[in-house]
């Protein structure tokens, strides 16, 4: 049995009891057909940079979409899910197609984008999918929904909120046709530009910009830098409502003075979206935290927990619970894992639903 730390980006997890490629949509709705028949558990996996795999493994079926191509038709893109994201970024960009070049060096399919609208950098896949094609386990038909109905919310989706019953096939995305980017709205990107916020860019500039900030954070995978054997961003940042965000201000003046400011992003509901990284440092979690040889922060931003070669997956899991429950002893904020736990659940002060 093959080890699945062979296929994920955090090098962690046991074996499944059976993987197999599927290329194209017949073989991967007859291959998840086949798991559903036998009563099976399944695991549809893409780049598997977004999991976290139990040592033991997963007892069941591992699904690895390596569907791929990108068909053009009336100026949208149809793009096959297991197309690695980055490469069609690099493609978008290079072919004078604006709407996703924030979102260079993110690792992973396309497929999975739209499970958990992708964002970074002030912009988000939802904001040019037209429609994902998607093979429904419960109905056991293939369905296109429409970006409408596919409930995007921060690093959230229908798909993702139903969880195990969607298969991704493709995605649709319609981008704007011209040389420069969409506005940039994220600070540190307009000031890496040396633009003001609003502003556009030259799409390869803004693309080269946001691969640099990511490499300073360890984010773009890359084999000879130890910080970026990661899974990416842990925790999402919370978004709070009016009454938690006081509470949290409170607390935080309590900790760190009458002075202190907690960063705060207003949501279009009006609720308030804070950094998760800003509270796990200021909850006494640094860089580097935890130890060199197993599990650890990374040593370029908080938010990554690394595999520093000799981790397993309960090292790590035991460090973020370590984190989470600091944060939330300090702040009263509840920080939530953003990669899928397999063969394994993600819990804290009670029983919380697999992910």
């Amino acid at each position: 049995m093959r080890a699945l730390a062979e296929l994920t980006t955090l090098r962690l997890g046991g074996p499944a009891a059976r993987l197999v490629d599927v290329d194209g949509e017949g073989a991967i709705i007859a291959a998840v057909r086949a798991a559903d028949a036998a009563a099976e558990p399944l695991l549809v996996l893409g780049s598997g940079s977004n999991v976290v795999v139990a040592d033991a493994g997963f007892p069941g079926t591992v699904v690895r979409i390596v569907s791929r191509g990108v068909r053009e038709h009336g100026g949208r893109l149809e793009v096959a899910a297991g197309e690695p994201w980055d490469p069609f970024v690099a493609r978008c960009a290079g072919n004078g197609c604006s709407g996703v070049e924030c979102l260079a060096g993110i690792p992973g399919s396309v497929g999975a984008t739209p499970i958990q609208n992708v964002g970074a950098y002030g912009q988000e896949v939802a904001e040019t999918i037209v429609s994902v094609r998607a093979y429904d386990r419960v109905l056991e038909t293939v369905l296109e929904v429409p970006a409408a109905e596919c409930g995007f919310a921060y690093r959230s989706s229908a798909f993702k909120r139903t969880p195990g019953r969607w298969v991704v096939l493709a995605v649709t995305f319609e981008l704007e046709h011209r040389p420069e980017s969409e506005p940039v709205r994220y600070a540190a990107l307009a000031r890496a530009l040396g633009i003001a916020e609003g502003d556009r860019a030259p799409l390869a500039e803004v693309r080269a910009a946001v691969l640099a900030l990511r490499r300073s954070r360890g984010m773009v995978i890359d084999p000879g830098d130890p910080d970026t054997v990661s899974a990416g961003s842990f925790f999402t940042n919370p978004v709070l409502g009016a009454a938690a965000f006081a509470e949290l201000e409170e607390r935080a003046r309590e900790w760190l003075g009458d002075d202190v400011r907690v960063p705060r992003y207003e949501q279009a509901d009006g609720s308030l979206k804070t950094p998760a990284a800003w509270l796990i440092e200021r909850a006494g979690f640094a860089r580097g935290h935890g130890d060199p040889a197993t599990v650890a922060i990374s040593g370029k931003h908080t938010l990554a927990l690394t595999n520093r070669g000799a981790g397993t997956t309960t090292q790590l899991v035991a460090l973020a619970r370590e984190i989470a429950a600091g944060v939330q002893e300090r702040f009263g904020v509840e920080l939530v894992p953003e990669p899928v736990f397999v063969g394994h659940e993600w819990q804290r002060g009670g029983a919380q639903p697999s992910r």
